[in-house]
């Protein structure tokens, strides 16, 4: 498949894309391609439990802030102690060890569950900087594993963490009888407890996540043409919301969670409309002989970006949420499509094209300073991370890997599943 598209990948989207194997989920694996220059050292000893556990604790912990490419954990046979107390740390043989930041802790046993305590020091001033009990049970220690994680790492970046968010993805694979399979998924953001959402025989694609993390909308080719979901993760209930005549497609929740913006075909071209669930009024909020499609919302659910090829060629426009004249947003470059904003509106991720190659671009949108953030030929579906950190992407010219770039272009992580190619990746809000 090529992501070499006329206009939109959604427009051809019987081509596509993503999926998992027949009989269990697709794992993510993920492997750190480029760290940052200076990498923090930080020791992290195994955390102490009366009985064992059905995952390590502080291996995870450790995991987690090494993926950053930020943070480099000493491992575990260089460590000079294993204290679980406070009262057990002896800073001077840290201090030797050269390594700035220290995490103790244990897992203690509650009623059936259990309680996480940790604490995090300063080596150098022999000081503790936060230390925390978080209650667990077996089928959540991973996730308060990832807690942890979050809470060192917003305290030593000023940055809120995002290990304890998901990511949805679409993966192909091929059945026992050669037939494509296609299956829409859920994953840790380090690739564990993946859970299939949909498994179908045709594309499933566009996953996007609602504001409260609890749903997914996707585009689905189930009946023979495309139709627009809602699906309830924790109970599996779904409704189909949009399957008019043509195009339904490339689903995009607004920031209060109640409209999906969408691109519909059913008045003859494809253009940008808005439902309002609860009362399935539509609204449209383009109307040009051109595609208009991939739509965005602002952050302050002011406005929406889209990708339209008005002046020739693809490139992002912005109208404001009520409707009314689009207004062109990038200028560099023969094609850009797929924006969207990162969490706080100043900037947005996109595909920029340019001499035959598509690669992710960073624009700042107060100054218009256009950052090309990736180096392979057919990259797509860029998805920031909550915490504006990282952008999450599918290459293609990989054979059909997610990778993960942070935004000053330092880190970089590969993504990819046993067999089967992977794409459409959404990372998750932060799921409080």
């Amino acid at each position: 498949m090529s992501v070499i598209r006329s206009v939109f990948t959604w427009v051809l989207a019987a081509t596509l894309l993503i999926a998992a194997s027949q009989d269990a989920a697709a794992v993510l694996t993920i492997r750190i391609t480029q760290g940052a220059e200076g990498s923090q050292p930080i020791a992290i000893v195994p955390f102490a439990a009366e009985s064992s556990l059905p995952v390590d604790v502080a291996e995870i912990v450790a995991a987690d802030l090494a993926r950053t490419g930020r943070f480099a954990p000493v491992p575990e046979r260089d460590l000079p102690a294993r204290p679980s107390e406070g009262t057990q740390v002896d800073f001077r043989d840290w201090r030797k060890l050269g390594t700035e930041n220290l995490v103790i802790g244990r897992v203690r046993p509650e009623g059936g569950a259990y309680s996480v305590e940790f604490q995090l020091f300063d080596v150098f001033k022999g000081q503790q900087l936060a230390g925390y009990a978080i209650p667990a049970r077996n089928d959540t220690l991973r996730r308060v594993a990832h807690k942890v994680a979050d809470l060192i790492y917003e305290k030593l970046t000023g940055e809120r963490g995002a290990f304890a968010t998901r990511v949805a993805y679409v993966t192909e694979s091929r059945g026992a009888s050669g037939n494509r399979r296609y299956a829409l998924e859920v994953a840790d953001s380090d690739g564990f407890n993946p859970h299939t959402v949909l498994e179908s025989g045709q594309p499933v694609l566009s996953p996007a996540w609602s504001p409260d993390g609890r749903r997914l909308a996707y585009v689905s080719f189930e009946e023979g043409r495309s139709a627009v979901y809602v699906q309830e993760l924790s109970s599996g209930r779904r409704e189909r919301v949009a399957a008019h005549e043509g195009i339904n497609s490339a689903p995009a929740w607004s920031p209060d969670g109640t409209r999906l913006a969408l691109t519909l075909s059913r008045d003859g071209n494809p253009d940008v409309y808005v439902l309002d669930l609860a009362s399935r009024n539509l609204q449209r909020l383009t109307d040009n002989p051109a595609i208009d499609t991939e739509p965005n919302w602002a952050p302050d659910g002011g406005s929406l970006l889209f990708t339209s090829d008005r002046g020739g060629k693809p490139q992002i426009y912005r109208v404001a949420s009520g409707g009314g004249a689009a207004k062109r947003v990038t200028f560099e470059g023969d094609y850009n499509a797929r924006a969207v904003h990162s969490p706080d509106g100043k900037r947005i991720a996109m595909i920029h094209g340019s001499r035959g190659s598509f690669r992710i671009g960073l624009l700042e949108l107060d100054t218009g300073a256009l950052r090309v953030l990736t180096e392979t030929r057919l990259d797509e579906s860029p998805s920031f991370a909550p915490n504006g950190a990282m952008v999450i992407y599918a290459s293609g010219g990989r054979g059909g890997t997610l990778e993960a770039v942070s935004v000053d272009g330092r880190v970089r992580q590969r993504l990819s599943v046993v067999s089967g190619t992977v794409r459409e990746p959404a990372w998750s809000p932060f799921l409080d």
